[in-house]
């Protein structure tokens, strides 16, 4: 008996150690606050700028109702997951995919929640790369008219290299700072975004038409946007490991904090979005840019900041979102392939992530299309349904029940969301590869 103590007491002393050296469950000390940057800095990302274009894809109407509803359907599946972390008792489901497995078996579970998980937060780290360095290609732009021009290829080393030192943090409460900065410069950027087109005014001779030149064009339009509307609201994929990180205690369990932080977070969004989209429509009409600041030239020195603000964000944005890869290699390393936990293991590893997303940022780099695709395809399950259909199932509230068609009416509004985006997006890749030349 004492032997097979000894063996147990040993095997948790090693698990512990073990989930003391992992990301996501190294430290408990998290206060509701850190809830509240990081998911702000999860959630107003990149996506945010493209908003206006989105808007203009799908008219005044069809588009603020998307929007709103966005809003309020995700907000609900994030009161969701946050209510599901510590459901069964003395347990913690600290990761996406835990609660996935706890809903949908052992293996079932990794295979529904990994794989999306896995495309969300792997491409918003790509599409993070593009943003960082076509912003500071940008901010060289703007302050430097005369200069030689240099290629968007080399801003984007320039941005990984920034990421290759900040991804050697341990966990998240190590990068809490950086998510601060990224958080408060969100919110500045998308009030320049707004402010500097009141600024400028409306467009002469604006229009609000479609600027598709056929019925089938506004259509795949209108589909790519509500992907990159979905792409604005990504902050799921990562809120689980953000709770993992608060204290819990029977008598204070950790969705309490968390929960204040989510709300704050997302008044901080709806002060970003709204205004951003409707503000930077109106003044822009069917002639804004992918990306609104790429609309706005002056004055010079704000829209360098804003650019220069957008940088910060998208490098606090990029370590949010690869602190969970990071525990999944780090765990299937030191679990599966009997790795020591080791900073050398970390420092190989996580550089070569960095590398990866770089490669691939600077072969691909058509930004709003990709926003589309990605956001239809893995963004919309993990945020706008999938929280439902784990609710159903381990909740089980009674049919026909309010909740009950809620969540039956997220999902369905959800699966097509996933199945209308990627073609609209799809088809506009396949359009824009036409003039694409790699590694521009």
């Amino acid at each position: 008996m004492s032997q097979n103590q000894d063996m147990s007491d040993d095997a948790l002393a090693k698990q512990k150690a073990i989930d003391d050296w992992l990301p996501i469950t190294a430290s408990r000390k998290a206060k509701w606050w850190y809830s509240a940057i990081h998911n702000v800095t999860a959630m107003v990302g990149a996506g945010v700028l493209s908003l206006p274009y989105a808007m203009s894809n799908m008219g005044w109407g069809p588009g603020i109702v998307v929007l709103i509803l966005s809003w309020v359907i995700t907000l609900y599946t994030l009161w969701q997951m946050v209510e599901m972390h510590e459901m069964i008792p003395g347990k913690r489901l600290d990761r996406y995919h835990e609660l996935g497995q706890e809903a949908f078996g052992e293996k079932l579970g990794l295979w529904i929640v990994v794989p999306q998980q896995i495309v969300v937060e792997i491409g918003t780290c790509i599409v993070y790369m593009v943003t960082g360095g076509k912003s500071l290609k940008k901010v060289h732009d703007t302050l430097c008219t005369d200069c030689k021009d240099i290629k968007t290829s080399y801003w984007i080393i320039i941005f990984a290299s920034i990421n290759f030192v900040l991804a050697q943090c341990p966990n998240f409460n190590s990068i809490s700072f950086i998510s601060l900065a990224a958080a408060a410069m969100s919110l500045t950027y998308s009030t320049i975004a707004w402010g500097a087109s009141i600024h400028k005014g409306v467009t002469p001779n604006v229009s609000y038409a479609s600027r598709s030149t056929s019925t089938s064009d506004a259509v795949f339009n209108f589909f790519s946007a509500l992907g990159d509307v979905a792409f604005a609201y990504a902050g799921h994929n990562v809120v689980l490991e953000i709770q993992a990180t608060m204290p819990s205690t029977p008598e204070n369990p950790s969705k309490k904090p968390m929960w204040k932080g989510v709300v704050v977070a997302y008044i901080g969004v709806a002060f970003c979005y709204f205004p951003v989209a409707l503000i930077g429509y109106y003044m822009f009409g069917n002639s804004v840019d992918d990306n609104i600041l790429m609309s706005l030239e002056r004055p010079a020195w704000l829209i360098a900041a804003a650019n220069l603000f957008v940088v910060v964000h998208v490098v606090g944005g990029y370590q949010i979102f690869a602190m969970p890869v990071f525990d999944m290699m780090e765990t299937y390393m030191v679990i599966k392939l009997k790795f020591a936990p080791s900073f050398g293991l970390r420092l190989i590893s996580r550089s070569i992530y960095v590398a990866l997303t770089m490669l691939i940022g600077i072969c691909i780099p058509f930004f709003g299309s990709l926003l589309g695709f990605l956001g239809g395809f893995a963004f919309a399950p993990t945020s706008y349904y999938l929280p439902c259909i784990i609710w159903l199932t381990l909740k089980k509230p009674r049919r026909f029940s309010l909740s009950w068609i809620i969540n039956w009416a997220c999902i369905v509004i959800g699966v097509l969301l996933m199945i209308v985006s990627p073609i609209g997006a799809m088809r506009n890749i396949i359009l824009s590869a036409k003039t694409y030349k790699f590694f521009s």
